[in-house]
C-alpha cells in the first residue's frame, strides 16, 4: 500500500472543526497502512471559494475528513481526486484510528445554506 495523506480541519490541533471552511488549521497524516509516518500542522490560508481544496491538492492531500462543507467545495475535492468523509466530530486521533481500521464513512451531507449569515457553531448535517 502507497503512502497517504489526510487532513482534518481544526482550530486547536485535537478536535475536528464542525466545517472545514471555518478552521484556522490542517492536521496532516501521512499514514501507510495502520502505521503513521507524520504528522503537521499547517496553518489555512484566508477562506474564500475554491481555495482550500486547491491549497490541500497541493499538499497532496488524499482525504478530508470533516464535519461538513459545501457542495461547491466537494466538488472541487473531487476533481483532484480527492476523498472527501463527512459527518466527522470529536477527537482528531480517535477518528483517524477508526478511518485507518476501515471503519469510518460519510454520514453526513453537504451543507446548501450561506454561512455568511451563520454564527456560531453548527452541524451542518442536514
Amino acid at each position: 500500500m502507497n503512502n497517504m495523506r489526510i487532513a482534518f480541519p481544526t482550530n486547536d490541533e485535537i478536535m475536528v472543526e464542525s466545517h472545514f471552511g471555518h478552521c484556522k488549521k490542517f492536521t496532516i497524516y501521512t499514514v501507510n497502512g495502520e502505521s503513521i509516518l507524520k504528522k503537521e500542522v499547517v496553518d489555512a490560508p484566508p477562506h474564500a471559494v475554491g481555495v482550500l481544496p486547491k491549497f490541500l491538492g497541493e499538499l497532496k492531500v488524499n482525504v478530508i475528513i470533516t464535519g461538513g462543507m459545501g457542495e461547491r467545495a466537494i466538488d472541487l475535492f473531487k476533481g483532484q481526486n480527492v476523498d472527501v468523509i463527512l459527518g466527522a466530530s470529536g477527537d482528531i486521533s480517535e477518528i483517524l484510528k477508526v478511518y485507518m481500521e476501515g471503519e469510518l464513512y460519510s454520514t453526513g451531507s453537504a451543507c446548501t445554506h450561506d454561512h455568511g449569515e451563520h454564527h456560531g457553531g453548527h452541524d451542518c448535517k442536514n
